[in-house]
């Protein structure tokens, strides 16, 4: 399956660099839902809210009374995460309060569970220099996905797996990363960064993982009508 993704930041859609770097504005968030209406399902990412500065609540409740939408960013209380169901959004993606400098920070995702149905709950395992990353992307963790993505299974109903080394930048992805992670899970598995090409996304197919698009459809590198024809080509 594709998943369009629309990055709020300052009210905006963008885009950015590995988290840092705005590259683009895209249109109004309207202008986007009608862009990706082929699509069953969009990735919202709140990056204000994920970095601490702020949060796009308003545009967020928008989009999730208009689409199927999963939403991520500053979700680091299971207060949030029942509020954004609340909001009509059908999954919540959990990064950073999901860990400790351990692994997963049990205890917060028991209250998360305690809140929220599991299978609503997409766990954000994000990659940079071969370590989990956190906090926008701004902090690594002693880990990698690999060592703790089994145990996260019991809290959620699917992961979404950046590869941040290369997010924004068109420049590939490293499906071999992709293999591994589906190898050790049976969830769900969303994968992000550097996916450019239809070859990218059929060679994730194939493996039985989804993707999440964003800078290649907002420079026009990826078509979306030809993405739409192969999504109803499944």
């Amino acid at each position: 399956m594709i998943v369009p993704c629309i990055d709020l930041m300052d009210g905006k859609v963008v885009q950015l660099v590995q988290g840092r770097e705005k590259a683009l504005e895209g249109g109004s968030p309207q202008e986007m839902l009608d862009r990706f209406a082929a699509f069953p399902e969009i990735q919202v990412i709140d990056l204000d809210a994920a970095i601490g500065n702020g949060a796009n609540t308003e545009l967020v409740e928008y989009l999730a009374k208009r689409a199927v939408t999963r939403v991520g960013g500053g979700v680091r209380t299971a207060e949030k995460a029942a509020a954004l169901l609340k909001l009509g959004v059908r999954k919540v993606i959990v990064g950073t309060a999901a860990f400790d400098a351990d692994g997963p920070n049990q205890a917060f995702l028991d209250k998360l569970i305690d809140a929220v149905p599991r299978e609503q709950v997409t766990i954000a395992l994000d990659s940079k220099d071969g370590k989990i990353v956190v906090k926008g992307w701004r902090e690594a963790m002693g880990f990698t996905a690999e060592e703790v993505i089994e145990q996260m299974e019991p809290y959620c109903g699917g992961f979404l797996c950046t590869y941040v080394d290369k997010e924004g930048m068109l420049q590939g992805t490293d499906l071999d990363w992709f293999r591994r992670l589906r190898a050790a899970t049976g969830h769900e598995i969303t994968a992000a960064g550097g996916i450019t090409t239809l070859d990218d996304i059929q060679a994730l197919d194939e493996i039985g993982v989804d993707a999440a698009l964003g800078m290649a459809i907002y420079t026009g590198r990826l078509d979306l009508a030809e993405l739409a024809a192969w999504q109803r080509s499944k």
